[in-house]
């Protein structure tokens, strides 16, 4: 059995995870194989640029018809490749009612409620959904069709709106099953049907969890069973069944992990990750659920995953090395600096290029950064 150590294994995330930055062509990149957070402004397209040569702006991003966005793992919006998307939706079915209800966040009171299995309860909303979302429409005016649609025990009255509608993770989740995708850059959010949308069964598509679960493993391995669950949202006894093959056994940090065989070599022998890079919010590289691996000071965790409103993150030769936040003032973007310890100067000057490059990408041509 291979055994590696921290350093091993951060150097291997990085140089898989594309954070080398040799693709010239975000389509390539193997973090969409998993699909990549956006859920902050320009989050989605911060990372593409933290990975790709060149200059390539947001809004470039969101007319892009390679490019997909849509609710998928955990309810969150992901950018995921368009041809994809349709796929995606089988990959998403809950294999039985635990694994529904481990996804949706359900306790037994909320079962309860809803009148019917969790399973069952998912499936009927994404039919709602289909049925519904014949047309670009904002999220507000499809909640309100599909809340006529379910079962009055998939609603909930809500306090900030004023009224009932459907669960908000409930639709979440069923909305990719239903084959709706998230229209890029619009606002309010707006939802839209899936041009080869395909009809709503209860059947997951096994291999395509597997490859889910692969894909995982690939970039933010070597990882646990419970770690691939923890992505998706559910439990790993859920996750047993679609279990890849040709996996190898890799120890790391006390524990038995693993990682696609063919992955072996470059984890064996990864490049030095001497780069630097600013990273958005919710970045592919932050998704491993091994956070003491990616930050072994817990109490840095709290600067980095916050409840509501998480920084960028400064990644310096292997290792998270602070966070940054942005303010606009006119055609300038200014990029506060909070560092976990001293960096040399080198360091800092690639950190200002970095940001040279993070206001390009949100369309602004004056930077200023404020260092500590």
């Amino acid at each position: 059995m291979l055994r590696v150590d921290r350093k091993q294994v951060l150097a291997y995330r990085i140089a898989t995870q594309g954070l080398h930055r040799q693709e010239t062509d975000p389509a390539g990149l193997a973090v969409l194989d998993l699909g990549i957070q956006d859920n902050q402004r320009d989050s989605g397209a911060l990372a593409m640029a933290a990975r790709v040569r060149g200059d390539r702006s947001a809004q470039a991003l969101a007319d892009d018809p390679r490019f997909g966005l849509a609710w998928s793992h955990r309810g969150a919006p992901h950018w995921h490749r368009a041809g994809d998307l349709a796929g995606l939706a089988a990959a998403l079915v809950p294999l039985d009612d635990s694994d529904a209800q481990a996804r949706m966040g359900w306790q037994r009171s909320r079962v309860a409620a809803a009148g019917m299995p969790p399973k069952e309860a998912l499936l009927t909303t994404a039919k709602a959904i289909r049925e519904a979302v014949d047309r670009p429409m904002t999220k507000g005016a499809a909640s309100t069709i599909v809340t006529g649609l379910v079962p009055a025990g998939l609603s909930v009255w809500c306090r900030p709106c004023g009224c009932t509608h459907v669960l908000e993770q409930l639709m979440r989740l069923a909305a990719p099953i239903g084959g709706v995708r998230l229209v890029a850059g619009a606002s309010p959010a707006t939802l839209a049907p899936l041009e080869d949308r395909r009809p709503v069964t209860g059947d997951p598509d096994l291999s395509a969890v597997t490859s889910i679960v692969t894909a995982y493993l690939c970039l933010h391995g070597p990882a646990t069973s419970g770690e691939a669950a923890g992505f998706i949202g559910t439990t790993r006894k859920a996750i047993g069944p679609v279990w890849p093959d040709e996996l190898a056994e890799v120890g790391f940090d006390g524990r038995k992990t693993f990682l696609p065989a063919a992955r072996l070599p470059l984890l064996e022998n990864p490049p030095e990750p001497a780069v630097v890079r600013l990273l958005p919010p919710s970045d592919p590289l932050l998704q491993g659920r091994d956070r003491l691996t990616l930050v072994p000071d817990k109490l840095l965790h709290k600067e980095i995953w916050k409840i509501l409103g998480n920084p960028g993150v400064i990644l310096a030769d292997g290792e998270l090395a602070g966070t940054w936040r942005a303010k606009t003032s006119g055609k300038r973007l200014r990029i506060t600096v909070s560092l976990f310890w001293n960096l040399p100067r080198p360091v800092r000057e690639q950190i200002e290029d970095e940001a040279e490059r993070v206001a390009a990408v949100r369309g602004y041509t004056e930077t200023t950064v404020d260092w500590p």
